[in-house]
């Protein structure tokens, strides 16, 4: 059974904007950053002129490449470093992309800082740039064949693809595109450094404070004792914030030069061109299946983005590989290199694009065979996973197309294209498509104390961005200690007390929530022992008064299935280690279905998705209100990616044009019709003792294949890229 459906323990904070983000920590002698950044795609700085800025009223300190002297690279988080990106700007003249800083600007007003940065000239020694994936210029190296880890990164192969390809009775083949997005999470990325008495006190907006703790400290030469990190909120992140971004160690060096706290806000033009985002990506998706709809082959092979100086790796084909039981499977995944920051993780990495190609192939297979798409989709259901032959821990994904269905009226469809329209003409078309997300998990270590006053404190690895983690926390100790979730006070994002691992991968719940009951049935047991042979029906500040104790404090430590107790070292030592999907005896996914309607004007041919069902199959449901509020944001952002998000980048001079929120579009209020959420609520026992799986990412899996179908059958055409735009339905 799930949890009580209780209020978010931080929502009054939050609607009274009392709820702390790491700009609005503001000291006596705080000190504003602004960076000045390059204008070319690819080259060296030859010279850079700082004297107009100097002279602007208010400006303390402008550092460049000539004042930074002994930094060092965090290294590339995906690389064994800290960093977003290898490259850490400032250590040298050479310009990897446009948009890369070439000067802080420090001042005493934000405004000085602005007009100082505004100032700073750079000539600059230029070389050709390619940006695109077809660009003159690019790199492409096979995955498999990188110095990546195998078989993290290896091709995904099983049986014989192209053999049975070539004898299966229907075939498709499907070439999709996908195209470089942003996160644009409201708050922009946020640093405020403070030195006192040889420590250093960083607030930054992060999903990962020990990256930049540990970063920090390989950047500045510095003990990562001697570093704090505090992120006790951040307003969104959704891949962007985790690891230590590029600006964060040049508003350390700043502020130390200065004696001085310094804060920078980064602008979202900034953002956009130095933050990690979605690489574009292409997609060849082929399937093949026997004359009764059971699915014998399928490849899929994608080129993507990644920068000049990092390799970013994506596993697409791990997820495609494992929606269906097929046979005979062969993916593969290509870099290809690019004069551009190094891309990273957003909302669905790759599964998002990986799915929308390959369920667009689906629907175009089941349209070729005459079946339909639902009844194709649950007859071609995995029993075992594909890739490795091991059990799931649980699944399902035909629960979720059941359910999903019915709830949406899927048997009055009628299956011809263009064959529902309302009175007046609109053409309105009806998909599916299916989702999946890894479930993994990480190390995590969960202190709890009571007080004799009756304060609960718990505090654990992870960072509360807006998903709801303290109220899941806050929600599983009230459940075992019997206590209300409103008396339970959840500190997070602070590596001062545990170590904080990356809260990222829909990881964070079954991470978090595993250690923290662990504490809290620990101290139901240490209450039980100071108790003894005392009067019944005590409260715990009673029985810890008439024990003579202030206060009582346990710990809890959860790991991963197959996870060795050393793992606990690399956590301290601010590196990812989640794991995932695939465990010694099981592999373990969340699952979804996803059914939308789509209706088209028929002068306009404006599209517009005035319904969405989507069930999902995360496990226990610990937090109802959270996960369904993860549901309803997850089908938006999936609408917005399929019809409104593009980067648009600019071939000629490199760097993304469209980069504020008034020309990156993205879904708004009008956009957005009904969204109903049901949620299958069956633990997964085997993956942890809550039974929890992760929830935030996989239901943006499907919803872009489903709208990408509804608008076939609604149209009779089939659009092969995102978004979807009124050119293509005219």
């Amino acid at each position: 059974m799930s949890n009580p459906d209780i209020p978010r323990v931080d929502a009054r904070e939050k609607v009274r904007g009392e709820a702390q983000y790491a700009a609005d920590h503001v000291v006596p002698g705080l000190a504003h950053a602004m960076l000045a950044v390059a204008t070319i795609g690819r080259g060296r700085v030859v010279s850079i002129d700082t004297g107009a800025a100097r002279a602007v009223r208010g400006v303390r300190l402008i550092l460049t490449h000539a004042d930074t002297e002994g930094l060092q690279s965090p290294g590339y988080l995906m690389g064994g470093g800290y960093g977003v990106q290898s490259l850490q700007p400032l250590l040298g003249a050479a310009i990897a992309y446009r948009g890369q800083p070439i000067a802080l600007v420090v001042a005493d007003s934000l405004e000085a800082a602005r007009e100082g940065a505004a100032l700073v000239r750079a000539t600059y020694e230029e070389e050709a740039i390619s940006v695109t994936l077809d660009a003159p210029g690019a790199e492409i190296i096979a995955q498999a064949d990188s110095p990546l880890p195998k078989p993290a990164f290896a091709d995904r192969v099983v049986g014989d693809a192209d053999g049975a390809l070539s004898t299966a009775a229907a075939r498709v083949d499907v070439t999709f595109q996908g195209p470089p997005q942003h996160q644009n999470p409201m708050e922009l990325l946020a640093t405020v450094a403070e030195w006192s008495g040889g420590t250093l006190t960083v607030r930054e907006s992060t999903q990962n404070a020990e990256a930049i703790r540990h970063g920090l400290a390989k950047v500045l030469g510095l003990s990562p004792h001697s570093i704090r990190v505090l992120s006790p909120t951040a307003g969104g992140g959704f891949g962007q914030k985790n690891a230590l971004q590029a600006h964060t160690a040049l508003v350390a060096l700043a502020a130390r030069e200065l004696g001085r706290p310094v804060k920078l806000v980064m602008p979202r033009a900034h953002v956009f061109n130095n933050a990690s985002f979605r690489p574009a990506s292409r997609h060849t998706v082929r399937l093949g299946a026997d004359a009764s709809g059971v699915l014998v082959a399928a490849v899929h092979e994608v080129d993507h983005q990644t920068s000049r100086h990092d390799l970013f790796p994506l596993a697409y084909a791990d997820l495609t590989a494992r929606l269906y039981g097929i046979p005979n499977f062969r993916g593969r995944e290509r870099f290809v290199r690019n004069d551009i920051q190094t891309p990273g993780f957003q909302r669905a990495p790759f599964e998002h694009i990986a799915a929308t190609a390959f369920e667009t192939a689906v629907d175009e297979l089941a349209y070729a065979l005459g079946r339909d798409p639902v009844a194709l989709r649950i007859a071609n259901d995995a029993l075992a996973d594909p890739l490795t032959g091991l059990p799931f821990s649980s699944r399902h994904l035909a629960a979720c197309l059941e359910r999903g269905a019915e709830r949406f009226g899927w048997a009055r469809r009628t299956p011809e294209p263009g064959s529902m329209r309302l009175p007046d003409g609109t053409l309105v078309g009806w998909g599916v498509a299916v989702g999946a997300y890894k479930a993994s998990t990480a190390p995590a270590i969960a202190m709890l104390r009571l007080t004799d006053a009756g304060e609960i404190f718990v505090t654990v690895g992870g960072h509360e961005m807006g998903q709801g983690i303290r109220t899941a926390i806050a929600a599983t100790v009230a459940a075992e200690l019997g206590v209300p979730a409103e008396a339970v006070n959840v500190l997070v994002g602070n590596t001062g007390v545990v170590p904080q691992h990356l809260t990222a991968g829909s990881w964070g719940a079954a991470t978090a929530l595993p250690a923290v009951r662990q504490a809290a049935l620990n101290m139901a047991q240490e209450l039980v022992r100071l108790a003894g042979d005392g009067p019944a029906g005590r409260t715990f500040p009673q029985i810890l008064r008439d024990a003579g104790r202030p206060h009582v404090d346990v710990e809890a430590r959860h790991r991963a299935p197959g996870q060795p107790e050393g793992i606990f070292d690399r956590v301290a030592q601010g590196l990812p280690s989640a794991v995932g999907p695939a465990y010694p005896e099981f592999v373990s996914l969340s699952y979804c279905a996803q059914f939308v309607e789509v209706q088209i004007e028929p002068r306009t041919r404006r599209i517009r998705v005035p319904r969405a069902v989507s069930v999902v199959d995360c496990g226990r449901v610990v937090s109802p209100r959270t996960a369904r509020s993860q549901v309803i944001g997850g089908v938006v952002w999936g609408i917005s990616a399929a019809l409104r998000e593009a980067s648009e980048v600019d071939p000629r001079y490199g760097g993304f044009l469209n980069a504020d929120l008034a020309e990156y579009v993205i879904a708004v209020n009008a956009d957005i019709g009904s969204i109903e959420a049901e949620l299958i609520d069956e633990p997964d026992p085997a993956l942890n003792s809550l039974g929890v799986k992760g929830l935030g990412e996989v239901v943006m899996v499907g919803v872009a294949p489903a709208i990408v179908n509804a608008i076939h059958h609604a149209t009779g055409r089939r659009v092969r890229h995102l978004p979807v735009r009124i050119e293509d339905v005219l």
